[in-house]
Protein backbone atom coordinates (compact mmCIF):
# COMPACT_ATOMS: atom_id res chain seq x y z
CA UNK A 1 0.00 0.00 0.00
CA UNK A 2 2.01 3.07 -1.40
CA UNK A 3 1.00 6.38 -1.51
CA UNK A 4 2.20 9.95 -1.55
CA UNK A 5 3.07 12.49 1.40
CA UNK A 6 -0.72 13.66 0.95
CA UNK A 7 -2.25 10.72 0.32
CA UNK A 8 -0.72 9.72 3.54
CA UNK A 9 -1.98 12.46 5.58
CA UNK A 10 -5.10 12.06 4.42
CA UNK A 11 -6.24 8.42 4.16
CA UNK A 12 -3.89 7.80 7.58
CA UNK A 13 -6.87 8.60 10.05
CA UNK A 14 -9.42 6.82 8.06
CA UNK A 15 -7.07 3.93 8.05
CA UNK A 16 -7.00 4.14 11.71
CA UNK A 17 -10.60 4.45 12.72
CA UNK A 18 -11.60 1.64 10.75
CA UNK A 19 -8.00 -0.80 12.19
CA UNK A 20 -9.37 -0.08 15.83
CA UNK A 21 -13.56 -0.59 14.98
CA UNK A 22 -12.65 -3.69 13.28
CA UNK A 23 -10.31 -4.58 15.90
CA UNK A 24 -13.17 -4.17 18.65
CA UNK A 25 -15.64 -6.19 16.71
CA UNK A 26 -13.99 -9.03 16.33
CA UNK A 27 -12.98 -8.62 19.97
CA UNK A 28 -16.05 -8.70 21.04
CA UNK A 29 -17.50 -11.84 18.97
CA UNK A 30 -14.35 -13.61 20.24
CA UNK A 31 -15.00 -12.96 23.70
CA UNK A 32 -18.92 -14.32 23.45
CA UNK A 33 -17.91 -17.18 21.43
CA UNK A 34 -14.94 -18.49 23.94
CA UNK A 35 -16.80 -17.78 26.78
CA UNK A 36 -19.39 -19.99 26.25
CA UNK A 37 -17.10 -22.64 25.26
CA UNK A 38 -15.60 -22.16 28.79
CA UNK A 39 -18.55 -23.05 30.29
CA UNK A 40 -19.16 -26.16 28.42
CA UNK A 41 -15.71 -27.52 28.55
CA UNK A 42 -14.13 -26.47 31.68
CA UNK A 43 -10.30 -25.91 29.59
CA UNK A 44 -8.26 -24.30 31.42
CA UNK A 45 -6.43 -23.38 27.54
CA UNK A 46 -10.23 -22.30 26.78
CA UNK A 47 -9.88 -19.89 30.16
CA UNK A 48 -6.65 -18.94 28.76
CA UNK A 49 -7.42 -17.74 25.42
CA UNK A 50 -10.68 -16.46 26.48
CA UNK A 51 -9.02 -14.20 28.85
CA UNK A 52 -6.50 -13.37 26.21
CA UNK A 53 -9.57 -11.68 24.20
CA UNK A 54 -11.06 -10.09 26.84
CA UNK A 55 -7.61 -8.27 27.49
CA UNK A 56 -7.81 -7.85 23.46
CA UNK A 57 -10.97 -6.53 23.50
CA UNK A 58 -9.82 -4.05 26.29
CA UNK A 59 -6.69 -3.28 23.96
CA UNK A 60 -8.80 -2.54 21.38
CA UNK A 61 -11.24 -0.30 23.11
CA UNK A 62 -7.80 1.68 24.73
CA UNK A 63 -6.66 1.96 21.14
CA UNK A 64 -9.30 3.41 19.94
CA UNK A 65 -9.48 6.40 22.06
CA UNK A 66 -5.67 6.99 22.30
CA UNK A 67 -5.71 6.68 18.47
CA UNK A 68 -8.65 9.35 17.91
CA UNK A 69 -6.21 11.37 20.45
CA UNK A 70 -3.21 11.06 18.55
CA UNK A 71 -4.93 11.79 15.72
CA UNK A 72 -5.63 15.71 17.76
CA UNK A 73 -4.09 18.33 15.99
CA UNK A 74 -0.78 20.18 17.43
CA UNK A 75 -2.19 22.87 20.02
CA UNK A 76 -0.35 25.17 22.31
CA UNK A 77 0.16 23.03 24.65
CA UNK A 78 1.32 20.34 22.28
CA UNK A 79 3.38 21.80 19.85
CA UNK A 80 4.39 18.22 18.79
CA UNK A 81 1.01 16.59 18.24
CA UNK A 82 -0.29 14.10 20.74
CA UNK A 83 1.37 11.07 18.80
CA UNK A 84 3.12 9.52 22.06
CA UNK A 85 -0.79 8.99 23.07
CA UNK A 86 -0.39 5.68 21.43
CA UNK A 87 3.23 4.38 23.41
CA UNK A 88 1.50 5.37 26.13
CA UNK A 89 -1.90 3.53 25.69
CA UNK A 90 1.00 0.62 24.62
CA UNK A 91 2.70 0.60 28.26
CA UNK A 92 -1.17 0.28 29.90
CA UNK A 93 -2.11 -2.57 27.92
CA UNK A 94 1.16 -3.91 28.58
CA UNK A 95 0.62 -4.38 32.44
CA UNK A 96 -2.79 -6.19 32.13
CA UNK A 97 -1.66 -8.49 29.71
CA UNK A 98 1.41 -9.56 32.25
CA UNK A 99 -1.71 -9.86 34.97
CA UNK A 100 -3.15 -12.22 32.68
CA UNK A 101 -0.07 -14.16 31.60
CA UNK A 102 0.55 -14.89 35.48
CA UNK A 103 -2.69 -15.69 36.24
CA UNK A 104 -3.01 -18.57 33.34
CA UNK A 105 0.24 -19.82 34.61
CA UNK A 106 -1.37 -20.21 38.17
CA UNK A 107 -3.97 -22.01 37.06
CA UNK A 108 -2.21 -24.31 34.80
CA UNK A 109 -0.17 -25.19 38.02
CA UNK A 110 -2.87 -25.95 39.83
CA UNK A 111 -3.78 -28.47 36.72
CA UNK A 112 -0.77 -30.49 37.02
CA UNK A 113 -1.21 -30.87 40.67
CA UNK A 114 -5.10 -31.44 40.47
CA UNK A 115 -6.28 -32.59 36.83
CA UNK A 116 -9.46 -32.13 35.74
CA UNK A 117 -11.30 -33.73 32.75
CA UNK A 118 -12.18 -31.35 29.57
CA UNK A 119 -15.43 -32.20 28.49
CA UNK A 120 -17.26 -31.40 25.41
CA UNK A 121 -13.89 -30.66 23.70
CA UNK A 122 -16.13 -30.34 19.97
CA UNK A 123 -17.91 -27.24 20.94
CA UNK A 124 -14.05 -25.97 21.47
CA UNK A 125 -12.40 -27.11 18.93
CA UNK A 126 -15.40 -25.72 16.86
CA UNK A 127 -15.31 -22.12 18.32
CA UNK A 128 -11.23 -22.09 18.37
CA UNK A 129 -11.34 -22.61 14.70
CA UNK A 130 -13.90 -20.00 13.87
CA UNK A 131 -11.79 -17.57 16.54
CA UNK A 132 -8.84 -18.44 14.14
CA UNK A 133 -10.52 -17.53 11.15
CA UNK A 134 -12.23 -14.17 12.35
CA UNK A 135 -8.39 -13.34 13.41
CA UNK A 136 -6.49 -14.03 10.36
CA UNK A 137 -8.97 -11.76 8.62
CA UNK A 138 -8.14 -9.31 11.21
CA UNK A 139 -4.44 -10.02 11.47
CA UNK A 140 -4.09 -9.85 7.79
CA UNK A 141 -6.05 -5.97 7.51
CA UNK A 142 -3.78 -4.81 10.88
CA UNK A 143 -0.72 -5.68 8.22
CA UNK A 144 -1.86 -3.45 5.67
CA UNK A 145 -2.62 -0.36 7.92
CA UNK A 146 0.30 -0.64 10.03
CA UNK A 147 2.57 -0.57 6.61
CA UNK A 148 0.51 1.87 5.60
CA UNK A 149 0.05 4.28 8.94
CA UNK A 150 3.03 3.29 10.60
CA UNK A 151 0.85 3.24 14.25
CA UNK A 152 2.23 1.82 16.76
CA UNK A 153 -1.26 1.12 18.51
CA UNK A 154 -2.32 -0.90 15.91
CA UNK A 155 0.96 -2.71 15.80
CA UNK A 156 0.32 -3.40 19.31
CA UNK A 157 -2.61 -4.64 18.75
CA UNK A 158 -1.50 -6.43 15.91
CA UNK A 159 0.79 -8.34 17.90
CA UNK A 160 -2.23 -9.57 20.27
CA UNK A 161 -4.07 -10.78 17.29
CA UNK A 162 -1.10 -12.47 15.69
CA UNK A 163 -0.03 -14.69 19.51
CA UNK A 164 -3.89 -15.40 19.41
CA UNK A 165 -3.39 -17.45 16.27
CA UNK A 166 -0.56 -19.63 17.73
CA UNK A 167 -2.81 -19.76 21.04
CA UNK A 168 -5.79 -20.74 19.04
CA UNK A 169 -3.96 -23.48 17.49
CA UNK A 170 -2.89 -24.87 21.05
CA UNK A 171 -5.85 -24.63 22.00
CA UNK A 172 -7.07 -26.87 19.76
CA UNK A 173 -4.06 -29.24 20.24
CA UNK A 174 -5.02 -29.33 24.01
CA UNK A 175 -9.02 -30.35 23.52
CA UNK A 176 -7.64 -33.03 21.02
CA UNK A 177 -5.33 -34.39 23.02
CA UNK A 178 -7.23 -34.06 27.10
CA UNK A 179 -11.00 -34.23 25.73
CA UNK A 180 -10.52 -37.24 22.99
CA UNK A 181 -7.79 -38.67 24.45
CA UNK A 182 -7.52 -38.62 27.72
CA UNK A 183 -4.39 -37.11 27.99
CA UNK A 184 -5.14 -34.51 30.79
CA UNK A 185 -1.55 -33.08 31.06
CA UNK A 186 -2.02 -31.71 27.91
CA UNK A 187 -4.66 -29.06 29.00
CA UNK A 188 -2.18 -27.25 31.64
CA UNK A 189 0.60 -27.62 28.97
CA UNK A 190 -0.85 -25.77 26.54
CA UNK A 191 -1.98 -23.44 29.38
CA UNK A 192 1.61 -22.80 30.25
CA UNK A 193 2.14 -22.03 26.38
CA UNK A 194 -0.17 -19.51 25.97
CA UNK A 195 0.87 -17.64 28.91
CA UNK A 196 4.57 -17.46 27.55
CA UNK A 197 3.23 -16.07 24.12
CA UNK A 198 1.21 -13.54 25.96
CA UNK A 199 4.01 -12.36 28.42
CA UNK A 200 6.29 -12.01 25.37
CA UNK A 201 3.86 -10.16 23.18
CA UNK A 202 3.32 -7.79 25.81
CA UNK A 203 7.44 -7.52 26.33
CA UNK A 204 7.40 -6.71 22.86
CA UNK A 205 4.72 -3.72 23.28
CA UNK A 206 6.82 -2.27 26.23
CA UNK A 207 10.28 -1.97 24.46
CA UNK A 208 8.52 -0.19 21.37
CA UNK A 209 6.62 2.07 23.49
CA UNK A 210 9.63 2.61 25.55
CA UNK A 211 11.66 3.61 22.53
CA UNK A 212 9.36 5.99 21.02
CA UNK A 213 9.06 7.48 24.77
CA UNK A 214 12.49 7.93 24.98
CA UNK A 215 12.36 9.35 21.92
CA UNK A 216 15.15 6.56 20.14
CA UNK A 217 17.10 7.25 16.67
CA UNK A 218 16.13 5.93 13.49
CA UNK A 219 17.69 2.44 12.62
CA UNK A 220 21.07 3.18 11.37
CA UNK A 221 19.88 2.18 7.62
CA UNK A 222 17.01 4.60 7.59
CA UNK A 223 20.03 6.99 9.12
CA UNK A 224 22.28 6.44 6.35
CA UNK A 225 19.70 6.59 3.57
CA UNK A 226 18.91 10.60 4.58
CA UNK A 227 22.74 11.00 4.65
CA UNK A 228 22.60 9.63 1.13
CA UNK A 229 19.90 11.99 0.00
CA UNK A 230 21.57 14.99 0.77
CA UNK A 231 24.60 14.18 -0.54
CA UNK A 232 23.30 13.17 -3.95
CA UNK A 233 21.47 16.63 -4.07
CA UNK A 234 23.10 18.97 -6.08
CA UNK A 235 24.33 22.31 -3.79
CA UNK A 236 24.57 20.34 -0.72
CA UNK A 237 28.27 19.80 0.79
CA UNK A 238 27.41 18.11 3.41
CA UNK A 239 25.42 17.57 6.65
CA UNK A 240 26.34 17.26 10.50
CA UNK A 241 24.13 16.44 13.90
CA UNK A 242 21.30 14.90 12.48
CA UNK A 243 18.92 14.06 14.86
CA UNK A 244 15.65 11.91 14.41
CA UNK A 245 12.64 10.89 16.97
CA UNK A 246 8.91 9.27 16.73
CA UNK A 247 6.08 10.51 18.21
CA UNK A 248 2.99 8.31 17.34
CA UNK A 249 3.73 7.98 13.47
CA UNK A 250 5.28 11.45 13.12
CA UNK A 251 8.69 11.55 12.52
CA UNK A 252 10.63 14.26 13.61
CA UNK A 253 14.27 14.96 11.30
CA UNK A 254 16.31 17.31 11.48
CA UNK A 255 20.30 18.51 11.19
CA UNK A 256 22.80 20.88 9.85
CA UNK A 257 23.22 21.33 5.78
CA UNK A 258 26.37 22.58 4.92
CA UNK A 259 26.40 24.91 1.98
CA UNK A 260 28.90 26.93 0.03
CA UNK A 261 29.27 30.45 2.16
CA UNK A 262 29.01 32.37 -1.14
CA UNK A 263 25.03 31.38 -2.34
CA UNK A 264 22.36 34.06 -1.73
CA UNK A 265 19.96 33.69 1.10
CA UNK A 266 17.44 32.47 -2.01
CA UNK A 267 19.61 30.03 -3.66
CA UNK A 268 20.01 28.89 -0.35
CA UNK A 269 16.29 28.30 1.07
CA UNK A 270 15.66 26.69 -2.35
CA UNK A 271 18.22 24.10 -2.23
CA UNK A 272 17.24 23.23 1.56
CA UNK A 273 13.45 23.67 0.79
CA UNK A 274 14.20 20.87 -2.27
CA UNK A 275 15.94 18.61 0.23
CA UNK A 276 13.30 18.79 2.80
CA UNK A 277 10.29 17.91 0.22
CA UNK A 278 12.59 15.21 -0.88
CA UNK A 279 13.03 13.38 2.83
CA UNK A 280 9.57 14.08 3.31
CA UNK A 281 8.60 11.92 0.50
CA UNK A 282 10.52 9.55 1.21
CA UNK A 283 9.37 9.42 4.93
CA UNK A 284 5.63 10.26 4.22
CA UNK A 285 4.64 11.55 7.95
CA UNK A 286 7.52 13.53 8.67
CA UNK A 287 8.41 16.79 9.90
CA UNK A 288 11.60 18.11 8.82
CA UNK A 289 13.90 21.11 10.30
CA UNK A 290 17.32 22.05 8.36
CA UNK A 291 19.38 24.49 10.20
CA UNK A 292 21.74 25.94 6.88
CA UNK A 293 25.53 26.36 7.69
CA UNK A 294 28.28 27.64 5.57
CA UNK A 295 30.63 24.66 4.31
CA UNK A 296 33.54 24.21 6.72
CA UNK A 297 31.86 26.20 9.71
CA UNK A 298 31.48 22.98 11.93
CA UNK A 299 35.12 22.42 11.28
CA UNK A 300 36.13 25.82 12.35
CA UNK A 301 33.71 25.84 15.47
CA UNK A 302 35.61 23.00 16.60
CA UNK A 303 39.01 24.35 16.16
CA UNK A 304 38.50 26.95 18.06
CA UNK A 305 36.53 24.80 20.82
CA UNK A 306 39.94 23.17 21.09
Amino acid sequence: MSMTAEQWAAERPILLKRATYAAVGVALTLVALKAGALWLTGSVAMLGTLLDSLLDGTASLVNLFAVRLALEPADDDHRFGHGKAEALAGLGQSVFIFVSAGYITYESISRFISPEPVESSEIGIAVTVIAIVLTLGLVAYQRKVVQATKSLAIEADSIHYRADLLMNISVIAALVLAGLFGFTWADPVFGLLIAFFIGKGAWEIVRNATDQLMDKELSDEEREKIKQMVAAHEGAVGMHDLRTRMSGAHLFIQFHLELDGSLSLMRAHKITDDIEKEIEAAFPGSEVLIHQDPAGLERVSKLERT
